[in-house]
């Protein structure tokens, strides 16, 4: 990182020292490059395995990752490259058999509150409660607010969602979209320190992902929450992420991470972000020296 120093030369001619105050004065270092904060997220070394009934696959090999606050870190890769093993094992749900993954310094053992996780699946509410009863619930059942306040934070980020007019509807009667919307709401109505999002967009139409794409960068825009979000679209990554990190195919190994800050929902179509989209092809599937890592005996 390159820090870029400006001075007001004005404010500088204000004061002028004599030559006797130059020579007792030493000269000031140079100021250095500002320091980075501590990553919020840090994958040190992860290795991630799961069984078969006729072997054990390795998933993941020795991924390293930083996630900073605000980020918006994308994890891009082919089906089956164990982007989605990795997502859950930062939420806590898998076990890695090497490396460690901590969150604000604490190591992640199992699921928490600090970690939510919004799928792909629409079903992943209540059919029996109503939008707002969805939201405040894990409030209320982890006991993190009390029923006056869970309500009013429900009702908050369900208008931070667009939903303030369904908020007495219930499951049935939204939309695939709406009912994504009610699950990003309930999820950061808790105010987790990172929002897990696992192909949360994959099972809609063209229109409603894109729609979808564009609230969620809405709402990350005001509320500026960090995003872990998995995709294996290439466009997707390039639009939603301001970092992507690329996973090789099976096992799944970092192969680089690009910036996306150049691109955004208009950038669809034009001739550097289709040539951004071609490159970031060819690099995921070049080919490379694999990892001893292959499926093994059970």
């Amino acid at each position: 990182m390159t820090l870029v120093v400006t001075r007001d030369d004005q404010a500088a001619d204000a004061w002028r020292p004599s030559p006797r105050s130059i020579q007792e004065r030493p000269e000031a270092p140079p100021p250095g490059p500002a320091a980075l904060p501590a990553p919020l997220l840090q994958v040190s070394g992860v290795s991630l395995e799961y069984r078969t009934p006729e072997r054990v696959v390795r998933a993941t090999h020795r991924i390293d990752l930083d996630v900073y606050a605000a980020d918006r870190f994308v994890l891009l890769g082919p089906s089956g490259c164990g982007k989605s093993t990795l997502l859950k094992a930062i939420a806590g749900f898998h076990a890695p058999i090497e490396g460690a993954i901590t969150l604000d310094g604490a190591p992640v053992r199992g699921p928490g509150p600090d970690r939510l996780v919004v799928f792909q699946e629409f079903d992943q509410l209540p059919p029996w409660k109503t939008v707002a009863q969805n939201v405040a619930f894990p409030l209320r059942a982890a006991k993190l607010l009390g029923r006056r306040e869970a309500e009013e934070r429900a009702r908050h980020y369900i208008d931070k969602v667009g939903l303030t007019r369904f908020s007495d509807s219930y499951p049935h009667q939204l939309s695939g979209g709406m009912k994504q919307r009610v699950a990003i709401a309930r999820a950061l109505a808790v105010q987790p320190k990172m929002l897990l999002m696992d192909e949360p967009f994959a099972a809609l139409d063209a229109l409603t992902r894109r729609k979808m794409q564009e609230e969620l960068l809405a709402l990350w825009d005001e509320v500026r929450f960090t995003l872990l979000f998995v995709t294996h679209s290439i466009e997707e990554a390039l639009v939603v992420g301001n970092r992507v990190a690329l996973l090789s195919p099976h096992p799944g190994r970092v192969r680089s991470e690009v910036n996306g800050h150049d691109f955004d929902l208009t950038s669809i179509g034009s001739r550097d972000f289709q040539a951004a989209v071609q490159g970031l092809h060819r690099r995921l599937f070049e080919d490379g020296p694999e990892p001893d890592a292959g499926p093994r005996p059970r």
